[in-house]
């Protein structure tokens, strides 16, 4: 759904009733689940996000996510330097709009995906101070916490994980591309390592989704931003790491930044496979839903039982 101009721009007046000028609202081509812009408001300088319709094909945790970001932004302002943008307004009413949508402050830099230029291990090692402080960050229970509510909190995070695992396939069984003898063997497999969840961790704060387009950067190579918190999750940095695996992040220069050394054990490497698993299959989903591509949910399928294959 495309967004007329007036819409658009009662959204901002909603919020800044007094503009002595009408906002200037152009679109930002980056984004691939919300609809974003930028927006200038009598000299106010702000991004305007817009969430899908509560009705379209999502991953569990997908639906009505952007609800847990205004907690997570003023945490994360409050108890840590890690570069968030203040939100200025939410609102998920959905009275001006049939969307959820949320005004912030625009970060200054723009998308490392745009920036290529930079030292690529000057940023890799702030990303890795910054998901540090964000990791330092924990909560009482396990799992996606926010106000979305895709789970009900776990007391561990083998019971958590579990939960995660088994709606992820869920999400797949509905969509068609598991039936239910590769549902019943996904399932199982987790089953027979469950033993492997089951270790003390702290259920520290994850982003769940750093790319390079979720990393400002200014011209100088310093990460001014940390953007789209709305995957975030609760649980084992581990989980956390494999994301970074799979977008190309965990480089030697990122663990410097993060000031701990990553687990090698065999019980490690095990655990490591089910979460890039976990990432991966996310992906089944995305493209039937949202890309409308079932050849690239066929691949990606294939992908995940190659990785079975080898590593499970």
């Amino acid at each position: 759904m495309s967004f007329t101009p007036l819409e658009l721009s009662d959204l901002v007046r909603y919020h800044y009733p007094n503009l002595a000028q009408p906002p200037v609202i152009t679109p930002i081509a980056t984004g691939k689940f919300n609809s974003s812009f930028w927006v200038e408001a009598d000299g106010a300088r702000l991004v305007l996000r817009i969430a899908p319709p509560r009705d379209a094909v999502y991953v569990f945790y997908e639906k009505e996510m952007m609800r847990q970001e205004p907690q997570l932004h003023e945490l994360l302002l409050a108890q840590t330097s890690v570069p968030v943008a203040r939100i200025v307004a939410f609102d998920d009413s959905q009275a001006l709009i049939d969307r959820d949508y949320m005004l912030m402050e625009r970060l200054p830099g723009r998308p490392w995906s745009e920036a290529l230029h930079v030292d690529f291990d000057h940023v890799l090692r702030q990303v890795g101070v910054h998901l540090a402080a964000t990791h330092r960050l924990t909560a009482e229970q396990y799992g996606y916490l926010g106000a979305h509510q895709p789970m009900l909190p776990q007391s561990s995070w083998v019971d958590a994980f579990a939960i995660m695992w088994h709606k992820m396939i869920d999400d797949i069984v509905a969509v068609g591309y598991y039936d239910a003898a590769e549902s019943r063997m996904m399932r199982q497999l987790l089953d027979q390592q469950l033993h492997l969840f089951d270790r003390p961790v702290a259920a520290s704060l994850l982003h769940m989704d750093i790319w390079q387009q979720n990393i400002l950067v200014d011209d100088a190579g310093s990460v001014t931003g940390l953007v789209d918190w709305d995957r975030a999750l609760w649980g084992d940095p581990e989980i956390e790491f494999a994301v970074l695996d799979y977008c190309g992040i965990s480089e030697p220069a990122f663990w410097e930044g993060y000031g701990q050394a990553r687990d090698r054990s065999p019980e490690a490497h095990l655990r490591q496979n089910f979460y890039l698993l976990y990432e991966v299959q996310k992906y089944i989903v995305i493209y039937h839903g949202r890309n409308g591509d079932a050849n690239g949910a066929q691949q990606k399928k294939r992908q995940v039982m190659d990785m079975v294959r080898a590593n499970l």
